[in-house]
């Protein structure tokens, strides 16, 4: 299990705080990216909260917390993420055939219009099974 929140500020480097390790990233007028891991509501169910927009400047941090989940379900919350670029799309579609070689569930909540449009646009949106909530996600994915 992993239960360090990554948040991208640049160009500071890792810096521990309380416990939790943070990747800083500011941007103008925005709020940092982080990404906050936590378990499912049940048994070997993963959840990462994303919070703010996945970018080519995020994506690092966020391809770095996909690399560390290998439970059997996986539920992305992107309902804190505005919106998101070529290079997280790439990061999502690459999570998606990670899980589907390995059997694993995978499943994106909250998206919103912006978000799901661009999924449509790149004609990526039928890969991922998605999901109004966290707890609708957990429920499915079991």
């Amino acid at each position: 299990m992993f239960a360090r929140e990554r948040v991208l500020q640049d160009p500071a480097p890792n810096v521990a705080l309380g416990g939790m390790n943070r990747l800083e990233c500011g941007s103008m007028n925005h709020e940092p990216f982080r990404v906050i891991p936590s378990s499912g509501s049940r048994e070997g169910q993963q959840i990462l909260s994303l919070r703010g927009a996945l970018t080519s400047t995020s994506s690092p941090v966020f391809i770095e917390a996909l690399h560390q989940i290998d439970s059997p379900s996986l539920i992305i919350d992107m309902t804190a993420v505005p919106s998101m670029d070529s290079l997280a799309i790439g990061a999502l579609v690459r999570e998606f055939v990670s899980c589907h070689k390995s059997g694993r569930k995978l499943g994106l909540v909250g998206l919103n219009h912006r978000v799901h449009n661009v999924l449509q646009l790149t004609g990526v949106a039928p890969l991922f099974e998605t999901f109004d909530t966290v707890e609708a996600a957990e429920a499915a994915l079991t």
